[in-house]
């Protein structure tokens, strides 16, 4: 009877010492309650100690929790529809708060954190253009949305560690309304670059036309200037050689006028034999003094 006496005191003592001992997780955190009260919150891993049947223990994941949102469909400033999915990564930053605000349920967490996060997705995607939201702002507007998140779900014991867009995706009127403008905007944009281009060739000729006629102008002046000082040249030549021997100038004339007078075989000439046309004709000499030689 003593042995069977001395088996359920250490069956017992085993349960008592079970019930007094637990053990918190590395990747965990706890909350110990008093009959439902709680008195001790963000308890540390490691092994504990614990009133038994006073106290209770809830035990929580504090890991980096991921959680896929679904599609959301927001609008811009322009007033188009946009298709967005995203990400949002979060932990338990205060186990205690999380506890009261959601009752340890994790799904009903995730409720409410889409909620903070779908409303903020709204009032930023309705302050932005399509343009901002998909090229320009986007890193920015990640880290405000975040920024904005967290104040919210602190009153939840979250923390939002990461908020991302996987992928901004436009309807089907919406994408013929971007491909329509987009269109619109090259054509202008054509428009404008052919006008310039028009304009350009325009100054281009008119210079073009400009140095041409400079530089025209400029070859005729010199071409006169240049012929100006051929015929002064010249002029001075024969004069030069006219005044070393006159009389053979005279005769060399004289031949000239005959053969020109002379050339085709039935030309008729009438002339005074005595004229001075007829000096070098048949005398060796011109006259000298106004009458022909006889």
């Amino acid at each position: 009877m003593l042995k069977y006496g001395s088996i359920v005191l250490a069956a017992l003592l085993v349960f008592i010492g079970s019930q007094m001992l637990y053990t918190v997780k590395e990747y965990e955190t706890a909350i110990k309650f008093r009959l439902g009260q709680i008195i001790d919150s963000d308890i540390q891993p490691g092994l504990r100690v614990k009133a038994p049947f006073i106290n209770n223990i809830r035990q929580f994941d504090r890991r980096i929790l991921p959680m896929d949102m679904a599609t959301e469909q927001l609008n811009t400033v322009e007033q188009e529809y946009l298709d967005v999915d995203y990400f949002v990564n979060w932990r338990i930053a205060d186990v205690g708060a999380y506890y009261i605000s959601t009752r340890g349920d994790e799904l009903l967490a995730k409720n409410r954190i889409s909620q903070v996060i779908r409303d903020r997705l709204r009032d930023e995607f309705a302050q932005r253009t399509l343009t901002q939201v998909v090229a320009l702002d986007r890193g920015e507007l990640m880290d405000k949305l975040t920024q904005s998140v967290n104040e919210r779900a602190g009153d939840l014991g979250i923390n939002i560690v990461d908020l991302r867009i996987k992928r901004i995706e436009l309807n089907n009127e919406v994408l013929e309304s971007v491909f329509t403008r987009m269109q619109t905007e090259r054509k202008e944009l054509a428009n404008e670059r052919r006008s310039l281009g028009r304009e350009e060739a325009e100054r281009i000729r008119s210079e073009a036309d400009r140095q041409a006629r400079v530089i025209l102008a400029e070859a005729d002046r010199d071409a006169e200037k240049l012929r100006g000082e051929g015929d002064a040249l010249a002029t001075t030549l024969y004069a030069d050689a006219f005044n070393q021997d006159r009389e053979f100038y005279r005769f060399n004339r004289s031949l000239n006028a005959y053969r020109n007078a002379f050339s085709s075989g039935q030309d008729m000439l009438v002339v005074d034999p005595n004229s001075e046309f007829f000096d070098y004709f048949g005398d060796q000499s011109p006259r000298t003094n106004g009458t022909a030689r006889q």
